[in-house]
This record gives structure tokens, sequence and C-alpha cells, in this order.
């Protein structure tokens, strides 16, 4: 197999104005590519969604994404206050944001159902205190 292309992105958190910056640079770069664009809808929503619960809940962090010929892989990672209770956190409607950010539109509690709805694998590995990875992936049609 080649080597995927790669992008790195910084998310810069408590950022609305900026945040879903990377999600539109990867929907512009993957029509460049000539990617479908159903593949391109499923990156760019889960993409978005990821940065987003970044900008909320975790100070930011960043986001890498791997094109490979056969799909595409986004990893996000942050040194944010973990996730206590992944099952819970994966609930639609389910959130722990603020009333502040609720008030601008976020934090309704379908950032990690949506980003699970528009992949086609998806993993979280979380430690409080520490942070979160998750990694998607999503089939090139």
């Amino acid at each position: 197999m080649s080597e995927p292309v790669t992008f790195h992105f910084d998310v810069e958190g408590d950022n609305f104005a900026s945040a879903g910056e990377a999600s539109v640079s990867i929907k512009k770069i993957l029509r460049q590519l000539n990617i479908d664009p159903e593949t391109i809808r499923k990156v760019s929503i889960a993409m978005y969604e990821g940065e987003i619960n970044m900008v909320i809940h975790a100070n930011g962090g960043s986001a890498d994404v791997l094109i490979f010929p056969d799909k595409i892989r986004i990893i996000l990672e942050d040194t944010g206050p973990g996730i206590a209770d992944i099952s819970l956190a994966m609930q639609e409607g389910w959130s722990t944001a603020k009333e502040n950010v609720r008030n601008l539109g976020f934090g309704a509690g379908m950032g990690l159902p949506n980003m699970k709805k528009y992949t086609d694998k998806m993993d979280i590995e979380s430690e409080l205190g520490k942070g979160t990875k998750v990694t998607m992936e999503v089939f090139i049609q």
C-alpha cells in the first residue's frame, strides 16, 4: 500500500470563530482530489463535530487527516479533561456543555453520535485528566 497523503491542523480551544476551519480545508482538498461527494460530506460532518467538541470541551487539540487510496482516516487528539463515561457521551442529547456554549447554539449532545453516524469506523480512547483520542475512518466509495 502506498503512503497516505497527510494533513495536520491545530484546533484552538474556546474560539468559535475559527471552529470548523480544518474541516473546511479538508473538504476543499478532497474536492481537488476528485473524491466522491458522499465521502466528502461524511468526512466534513464527522470532522466538524470533532473540532467543535475540542473547542467546547478540551481547550483545543489537533486534527490529522490521512488520505489513503481506499479510505480517509481522521485522528483527533486533545489534552482536555477526558470523557468520564464514553457510552453515556455516545447517547444523543447528552452533553456536558456549559450554558454559555448552549446559548451560542452548540453543545446539543449530537457531536459524538454524529461522528459515529457519518463514519465507517470510530474508536475513542479517553483518560480522565489526560485527554481524548478519536480515530475515525470513512471508506472512499
